[in-house]
């Protein structure tokens, strides 16, 4: 069993603003536990839990309105989750993680592809290991549909999500 150590961890997203440039920004605030099986990867689980509150884009007044009634609505949900189902290796140290994205209250499938960052021991004596994953998916689906027609037409913000995982996990000692 390993924990996710959210100082050398992140949790990210990106989304289209305007149809022109991304809006990059990252939750601060999560933790989750790993059972990971080195001799049958396929077996592994994650549970991860997000404060909705801790979303970050480096500009408060967005922070504020993507966290409030008309997105996260963090008020009303301050958690999302994700529990995995499943795991299915493609090769190269890469797997695809399936499982279940609570956000809301609405529980979907999401699957995230995963890559193998490495394993090892660091300066403390602690016992890491790493991945780097990415999954895209439609927020309106979780009911996260508010937006807005720009004069120069299509939409302010678009449906499509992408979010990016860097993990650092560290070993719980089971003695």
């Amino acid at each position: 069993m390993a924990r996710v150590d959210p100082a050398h961890s992140t949790i990210g997203f990106s989304v289209r603003h305007a149809m022109i440039t991304n809006v990059r920004g990252k939750f601060t605030a999560f933790e989750g536990l790993l059972r990971l099986d080195g001799t049958h990867p396929t077996r592994s689980e994650a549970h991860v839990s997000v404060q909705t509150g801790s979303l970050d884009t480096g500009i408060a007044q967005r922070d504020t309105h993507v966290t409030g009634p008309d997105f996260l609505d963090s008020a009303t949900f301050p958690l999302m989750s994700f529990r995995s189902t499943g795991v299915v290796e493609v090769g190269d140290g890469r797997f695809r993680m399936v499982g279940g994205l609570r956000i809301k209250d609405v529980e979907l499938p999401l699957p995230i592809d995963l890559e193998f960052g490495g394993a090892g021991q660091d300066a403390n004596g602690q016992n890491r290991v790493g991945f780097e994953g990415t999954t895209t998916l439609k927020r309106s689906d979780w009911g996260i549909d508010w937006n807005s027609a720009p004069a120069t037409g299509g939409v302010l913000i678009s449906d499509k999500v992408k979010l990016s995982f860097d993990i650092s996990a560290v070993r719980l000692d089971t003695r």
